[in-house]
């Protein structure tokens, strides 16, 4: 059973950032929606390669009115340590999400099975939410591939704005 879906409210997001600012999805106001994007951690090579390319279609992104943060459950220090290692200077890191609230988000949850792996973590997710909180579009994952491309991404929100596509999903 899914927690919520398309043109229901998102869960609650309350993450600090690594920026030292507290971030709270409700009191953001973009001008079309939030890009959540959640991320494995400073673990996983292909978070790596997904935040970068996104770090460089953050401004795209700012263009078509929607606002970006990508979210860990890793610490504080590994946060600050995944910013300074990985380019993405543009990209606003929230960590220290709670296992709990990222299955509310249903999220997969897995357990590490490497030395470098956290002990529990989340799997990727991403999630479009319009300006009332409502979700528009989704997608969740059980791996760390098979995330949805960036680039297409941002022609389809092209596409939803121009001819007022509603959320699908609902029924």
């Amino acid at each position: 059973m899914k927690n919520f879906k398309p043109r229901q409210e998102v869960p609650k997001l309350i993450v600090e950032t690594v920026s030292g600012l507290t971030y709270n999805l409700k009191e953001q106001q973009p001008k079309n929606f939030t890009l959540v994007i959640f991320y494995r951690g400073l673990h996983c090579p292909v978070c790596k390669s997904y935040l970068e390319e996104l770090n460089t279609l953050i401004e795209d992104y700012k263009k078509k009115g929607v606002d970006v943060i990508a979210v860990s459950a890793n610490s504080k220090e590994v946060a600050k340590k995944t910013v300074e290692e990985w380019d993405i200077k543009n990209v606003t890191i929230g960590y220290g999400m709670d296992i709990k609230e990222a299955r509310k988000w249903d999220l997969y949850v897995s357990e590490g099975i490497k030395d470098e792996e956290p002990e529990v973590f989340f799997e990727p997710g991403l999630f479009l939410v319009k300006p009332d909180q409502t979700l528009y579009a989704g997608a969740i994952q059980t791996m760390p591939f098979a995330r949805p491309k960036l680039k297409e991404l941002l022609k389809s929100i092209d596409f939803v704005l121009d001819k007022d596509y509603p959320a699908r999903g609902e029924a």
